[in-house]
């Protein structure tokens, strides 16, 4: 809770962290967030994409299945999602709301099934792959893609925690009172 507090405080003093840390930090969370959740569905067989697909092109797609390649896909998962938060940060950071984080997600994902991934072989076509694999992949994606962007522009963008407190406008706490 006072991680909370120290946050709203340094809001209201006008003080953030730098971008550049913030950015670092949300890839991060979001590549542990997003790359566990993708772990559970792929042991669930929701989705037929290894967890290291991005060695896929360096890798023989035989051992992509040992313990020690599910942990290096987890970690190029995160390594991506910190890339694509500084990415963020550069194309979309001015933008306020959801829809650009969502966009981004949604641009990732067709990134990796439809272009980047086929072409070096890290993702099978498409046809290859499956509904299931699709469906799942792309939700993934998109509320990967919600996550950086709307934390993001919850940060940057949230100029109402930066107003300052209204004087005689009710208990004293900030707090708008009822009519």
């Amino acid at each position: 809770m006072d991680a909370v507090k120290q946050r709203d405080e340094r809001r209201r003093q006008g003080k953030t962290r730098h971008p550049a840390v913030y950015c670092l930090l949300i890839g991060f969370f979001a590549g542990v967030i997003g790359g566990a959740v993708r772990w559970l569905w792929i042991a669930l067989n929701f989705t037929k994409v290894p967890q290291a697909f991005l060695a896929d092109p360096f890798v023989k797609r035989g051992q992509l299945d040992t313990i020690f390649w599910h942990c290096m896909g987890y970690v190029l998962f995160i390594l991506m999602s910190i890339v694509a938060a500084y990415v963020y940060w550069a194309l979309l950071g001015r933008l306020g709301g959801p829809w650009p984080g969502l966009l981004f997600g949604a641009l990732w994902w067709g990134l990796l099934f439809f272009w980047i991934g086929p072409l070096t072989g890290a993702v099978p076509p498409l046809r290859e792959i499956g509904l299931s694999s699709i469906v799942t992949e792309c939700a993934l994606y998109l509320i990967w893609g919600l996550f950086i962007g709307f934390s993001y522009a919850f940060e940057y963008h949230d100029e109402q925690a930066r107003e300052p407190k209204q004087a005689g406008g009710g208990g004293g706490d900030g707090e708008p009172q009822p009519a």
